[in-house]
């Protein structure tokens, strides 16, 4: 073999070599038509999400689909700040809230993977403040008084994952569970500096359940207790958990309960609509400093606690989709996803959809009303960040803002629509 055809090999070895680095890394860009969108057709949703904006509708928005692991769409349009016209970036890191409840379920069952609790036991056998739960009775606004009645039975882990132990939520819940909650200083959990998440949820446990575990459901604190579980459990922090056992193994390398310096520049801006139009905004629920991220904390909230990127989370739901596995990493069994992704809450009620170990599932009812299938998961963040998994098109769907107005609803179900109709098969 000559000198010059061993140089061309080594030169193709190098750069195959580079290309499969960088597929292995996360997931692949494609032309539309090769994972079966039309490119012409997925326009249409670059002229809605731009038309939002020159409407006023929304600051800006990033947007993102990738079918079978490739991405068609990954783009982020309008303005982080209105006034001096600086762009959003695809990069931005969002407050995503309530989608950390996803990580942390995920944490929880590759927990229960390794044999460390069973679902259907009590919380009180890894949290005694838990035992002997008390219902709700009688509340009087007045002096937030109450009586109590005791529980018909013990609150199980599976109970946290459905939302159906008669836990509320703290500032967002019930007006008994706000007052009840606030005097006993339990919170959101998203800017708590003054105390730990294990002395939190110790409190929580002597406080009355809502309802009776089992008999409704009830958006609430679950997820927070779920996450102190997941330090009894690990031996770990959550921080150091999610960090070590699922952000390093999937490249998910912007997604923080604190986010660094050196990447504080690029947190988005949060803005809320008035009768003048968009407005930044330095707080939400009228307290919390929307700088939270950037604040360094302890105190993690496995129910809202996380910042992250739209590719960072993608790769998270991509995981999801392939059966618990992304790139050679796997950390869930298939069966584990097929259980966490099924409806868990049988008859309950919930709207036209159900809800599994930590996400909502649409039923055929609900796919009756909009284009994603039977058995599509889904969840989103309080600050406007949305995603959904549609196994039957292998699809995974994220739309992100930072943002509240009136027109959250209108946004959410016209994105949901023009995705599919870009659909070619």
């Amino acid at each position: 073999m000559n000198r010059f055809v061993s140089l061309v090999l080594i030169v193709l070895l190098v750069s195959c070599t580079g290309e499969i680095a960088q597929t292995e890394q996360g997931l692949k860009i494609v032309k539309p038509e090769a994972a079966g969108f039309s490119s012409v057709r997925l326009a249409r949703l670059d002229s809605t999400l731009n038309n939002w904006v020159k409407q006023g509708w929304i600051n800006g928005a990033a947007g993102f689909i990738a079918r079978e692991g490739k991405i068609v769409y990954h783009k982020a349009v309008g303005f982080n700040n209105l006034e001096t016209k600086e762009a959003l970036r695809e990069d931005g890191i969002f407050r995503i809230a309530s989608q950390t409840k996803a990580i942390t379920s995920v944490a929880v069952m590759m927990l229960w993977e390794e044999g460390k609790f069973l679902l259907d036991e009590p919380v009180s056998k890894y949290i005694p403040a838990f035992e002997n739960a008390r219902v709700l009775d009688k509340f009087n606004s007045k002096d937030t008084t109450y009586t109590t009645l005791p529980a018909k039975r013990a609150i199980t882990i599976r109970d946290l994952l459905t939302h159906t132990s008669g836990i509320d939520y703290a500032t967002i819940g019930s007006p008994e569970a706000t007052a009840i909650y606030a005097k006993n200083n339990v919170t959101g959990g998203l800017d708590v500096h003054d105390h730990k998440l294990s002395e939190a949820m110790n409190r929580l446990g002597r406080l009355p359940l809502l309802h009776h575990p089992g008999e409704k459901w009830t958006y609430g604190l679950n997820t927070d207790l779920l996450g102190y579980l997941v330090e009894i459990w690990s031996g770990m922090s959550l921080d150091e958990f999610f960090a070590q056992r699922i952000f390093q193994p999937l490249g998910m390398q912007d997604t923080y309960f604190n986010v660094p310096e050196e990447k504080a520049s690029r947190l988005v801006n949060f803005y809320q609509e008035d009768s003048t139009g968009l407005k930044i905004q330095d707080k939400a629920f009228g307290e919390l400093e929307m700088i939270y991220p950037v604040k360094k904390k302890e105190y993690f909230s496995g129910g809202g606690g996380l910042s992250s990127t739209i590719y960072d989370y993608a790769l998270f739901l991509q995981m999801l989709l392939n059966g618990g596995e992304l790139n050679g990493t796997r950390l869930l069994a298939p069966n584990t996803v097929r259980m966490m992704t099924m409806n868990q809450i049988g008859d309950l009620s919930l709207g036209e959809n159900k809800f599994g170990l930590g996400f909502l599932v649409v039923t055929e009812e609900g796919s009756s009303k909009f284009p994603h299938n039977v058995g599509t998961y889904s969840w989103g963040g309080a600050f406007a960040t949305t995603y959904w998994v549609d196994p039957k098109e292998k699809m995974v769907v994220l739309l992100y803002r930072q943002m509240w107005g009136e027109h959250g609803a209108d946004v959410d179900q016209t994105f949901k629509v023009q995705v599919y109709q870009a659909l070619n098969n």
